[in-house]
Protein backbone atom coordinates (compact mmCIF):
# COMPACT_ATOMS: atom_id res chain seq x y z
CA UNK A 1 0.00 0.00 0.00
CA UNK A 2 2.98 2.52 0.85
CA UNK A 3 4.19 1.65 -2.40
CA UNK A 4 1.19 3.03 -4.75
CA UNK A 5 1.13 6.32 -5.26
CA UNK A 6 -2.35 8.27 -5.12
CA UNK A 7 -3.73 9.25 -8.33
CA UNK A 8 -5.15 12.83 -8.68
CA UNK A 9 -9.32 12.57 -9.27
CA UNK A 10 -8.24 15.17 -11.90
CA UNK A 11 -6.78 14.55 -15.44
CA UNK A 12 -3.53 16.63 -16.12
CA UNK A 13 -5.46 18.25 -19.40
CA UNK A 14 -8.05 19.37 -17.16
CA UNK A 15 -5.97 20.25 -14.50
CA UNK A 16 -3.98 22.54 -16.92
CA UNK A 17 -6.99 23.82 -18.35
CA UNK A 18 -8.11 25.13 -14.65
CA UNK A 19 -4.63 26.47 -14.19
CA UNK A 20 -4.98 28.58 -17.92
CA UNK A 21 -8.53 30.07 -16.75
CA UNK A 22 -7.45 30.90 -13.41
CA UNK A 23 -4.09 32.74 -14.69
CA UNK A 24 -6.12 34.78 -17.22
CA UNK A 25 -8.63 35.23 -14.50
CA UNK A 26 -6.08 36.71 -12.48
CA UNK A 27 -4.57 38.82 -15.18
CA UNK A 28 -7.74 40.35 -15.89
CA UNK A 29 -8.33 41.03 -12.38
CA UNK A 30 -4.23 42.64 -11.77
CA UNK A 31 -5.56 44.62 -15.04
CA UNK A 32 -8.30 46.20 -13.72
CA UNK A 33 -6.72 47.06 -10.16
CA UNK A 34 -3.80 48.84 -12.11
CA UNK A 35 -6.59 51.03 -13.86
CA UNK A 36 -8.55 51.70 -11.01
CA UNK A 37 -5.68 52.90 -9.05
CA UNK A 38 -4.37 55.57 -12.04
CA UNK A 39 -8.24 56.83 -12.25
CA UNK A 40 -7.65 57.09 -8.37
CA UNK A 41 -4.36 58.91 -8.70
CA UNK A 42 -5.44 61.09 -11.23
CA UNK A 43 -8.92 61.77 -9.22
CA UNK A 44 -6.42 62.96 -6.05
CA UNK A 45 -4.23 64.76 -8.50
CA UNK A 46 -7.12 66.93 -10.19
CA UNK A 47 -8.71 67.29 -6.92
CA UNK A 48 -4.92 68.63 -4.86
CA UNK A 49 -3.89 70.36 -8.53
CA UNK A 50 -6.23 72.44 -10.42
CA UNK A 51 -5.62 73.32 -14.34
CA UNK A 52 -3.70 75.95 -14.73
CA UNK A 53 -5.40 78.68 -16.65
CA UNK A 54 -2.37 80.67 -18.24
CA UNK A 55 -4.57 82.38 -20.89
CA UNK A 56 -4.82 85.95 -21.36
CA UNK A 57 -2.59 86.90 -17.96
CA UNK A 58 -0.04 89.55 -18.65
CA UNK A 59 3.82 88.72 -17.81
CA UNK A 60 3.52 90.11 -14.05
CA UNK A 61 1.08 87.46 -13.63
CA UNK A 62 2.84 84.54 -15.29
CA UNK A 63 5.80 85.82 -13.06
CA UNK A 64 3.89 85.76 -10.03
CA UNK A 65 2.12 82.15 -10.85
CA UNK A 66 5.66 80.83 -11.04
CA UNK A 67 6.99 82.53 -7.67
CA UNK A 68 3.99 80.77 -5.93
CA UNK A 69 4.37 77.49 -7.47
CA UNK A 70 8.39 77.61 -7.12
CA UNK A 71 7.16 78.40 -3.26
CA UNK A 72 4.84 75.34 -3.39
CA UNK A 73 7.49 73.02 -4.25
CA UNK A 74 10.03 74.20 -1.88
CA UNK A 75 7.08 72.96 0.76
CA UNK A 76 6.61 69.74 -0.99
CA UNK A 77 10.61 69.27 -1.28
CA UNK A 78 11.43 69.97 2.43
CA UNK A 79 8.55 67.64 3.81
CA UNK A 80 9.64 65.03 1.54
CA UNK A 81 12.96 65.12 2.92
CA UNK A 82 12.21 65.12 6.36
CA UNK A 83 9.49 62.50 5.91
CA UNK A 84 12.56 60.76 4.10
CA UNK A 85 15.19 61.48 7.32
CA UNK A 86 12.29 60.26 9.41
CA UNK A 87 12.15 56.45 7.46
CA UNK A 88 15.79 56.21 7.61
CA UNK A 89 16.53 57.00 11.41
CA UNK A 90 13.16 54.40 12.08
CA UNK A 91 15.36 52.11 9.61
CA UNK A 92 18.55 52.58 11.83
CA UNK A 93 16.52 52.29 14.95
CA UNK A 94 15.01 49.07 13.59
CA UNK A 95 18.33 47.69 12.17
CA UNK A 96 19.73 48.37 15.93
CA UNK A 97 17.19 46.94 17.73
CA UNK A 98 18.07 43.65 15.73
CA UNK A 99 21.28 43.66 16.23
CA UNK A 100 20.68 43.78 20.11
CA UNK A 101 18.08 40.81 19.84
CA UNK A 102 20.32 38.50 18.11
CA UNK A 103 23.28 39.30 20.65
CA UNK A 104 21.20 38.87 23.50
CA UNK A 105 19.89 35.55 22.36
CA UNK A 106 23.59 34.05 21.31
CA UNK A 107 25.00 35.49 25.34
CA UNK A 108 22.02 33.59 27.01
CA UNK A 109 21.47 30.19 25.76
CA UNK A 110 18.83 28.38 27.88
CA UNK A 111 20.42 25.43 29.99
CA UNK A 112 18.72 21.95 29.85
CA UNK A 113 16.41 21.85 33.05
CA UNK A 114 16.32 18.79 34.98
CA UNK A 115 13.73 17.60 37.16
CA UNK A 116 14.42 17.93 40.99
CA UNK A 117 12.49 16.11 43.78
CA UNK A 118 12.04 18.45 47.01
CA UNK A 119 9.81 18.59 49.23
CA UNK A 120 7.27 21.52 50.29
CA UNK A 121 9.47 22.06 53.82
CA UNK A 122 12.49 21.85 51.86
CA UNK A 123 11.48 24.56 48.97
CA UNK A 124 10.06 26.48 51.72
CA UNK A 125 13.41 26.19 54.04
CA UNK A 126 15.60 27.40 51.09
CA UNK A 127 13.39 30.20 49.85
CA UNK A 128 13.08 31.60 53.74
CA UNK A 129 15.69 30.64 55.21
CA UNK A 130 16.10 31.08 58.72
CA UNK A 131 12.39 32.82 58.89
CA UNK A 132 11.27 29.24 58.03
CA UNK A 133 10.96 26.80 61.64
CA UNK A 134 7.91 25.38 62.03
CA UNK A 135 6.34 23.02 59.48
CA UNK A 136 3.17 24.27 57.50
CA UNK A 137 1.06 20.93 56.53
CA UNK A 138 -1.04 22.50 53.15
CA UNK A 139 -3.19 20.38 52.66
CA UNK A 140 -4.56 20.86 56.57
CA UNK A 141 -4.81 24.43 55.66
CA UNK A 142 -6.51 23.64 52.59
CA UNK A 143 -10.83 24.41 52.10
CA UNK A 144 -12.82 22.23 52.47
CA UNK A 145 -15.91 22.60 49.55
CA UNK A 146 -19.52 21.55 50.17
CA UNK A 147 -21.37 20.78 47.42
CA UNK A 148 -24.78 22.46 47.59
CA UNK A 149 -27.35 21.01 46.76
CA UNK A 150 -29.76 21.94 44.00
CA UNK A 151 -32.57 23.85 45.38
CA UNK A 152 -36.19 22.56 43.86
CA UNK A 153 -38.86 24.93 43.12
CA UNK A 154 -42.07 23.80 44.51
CA UNK A 155 -44.85 23.08 41.74
CA UNK A 156 -48.16 25.50 42.55
CA UNK A 157 -50.85 26.43 41.04
CA UNK A 158 -49.90 29.81 39.69
CA UNK A 159 -53.34 31.11 39.79
CA UNK A 160 -53.52 31.17 43.40
CA UNK A 161 -50.91 33.52 43.56
CA UNK A 162 -52.13 35.95 40.57
CA UNK A 163 -53.40 38.17 43.43
CA UNK A 164 -50.75 38.34 45.54
CA UNK A 165 -48.08 38.67 42.75
CA UNK A 166 -50.02 41.56 41.27
CA UNK A 167 -48.69 45.67 41.11
CA UNK A 168 -45.42 46.82 42.96
CA UNK A 169 -45.87 44.68 45.88
CA UNK A 170 -45.65 41.35 43.65
CA UNK A 171 -42.47 42.58 41.89
CA UNK A 172 -41.09 43.39 45.05
CA UNK A 173 -41.56 39.77 46.04
CA UNK A 174 -39.72 38.94 43.33
CA UNK A 175 -37.03 40.69 43.42
CA UNK A 176 -36.09 39.95 47.00
CA UNK A 177 -36.62 36.22 46.19
CA UNK A 178 -34.40 36.32 43.26
CA UNK A 179 -31.82 38.08 44.86
CA UNK A 180 -31.32 34.90 48.17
Amino acid sequence: MADETKKSKISSSRRLGLKIRLLTVAAQMLQEETEQRMREKEAVLAEKLPPLNMAGLSLQDLQDLCKDMYHKIDVVDEERYDIGLKVSKNGKEIDDMNLKITEIQSKFKKPTLRRVKISAEAMLSVLLGSKHKESIDFKANLKTVKKEEEKKEEVTDWRKNVEAMSGMEGRKKLFNASGN
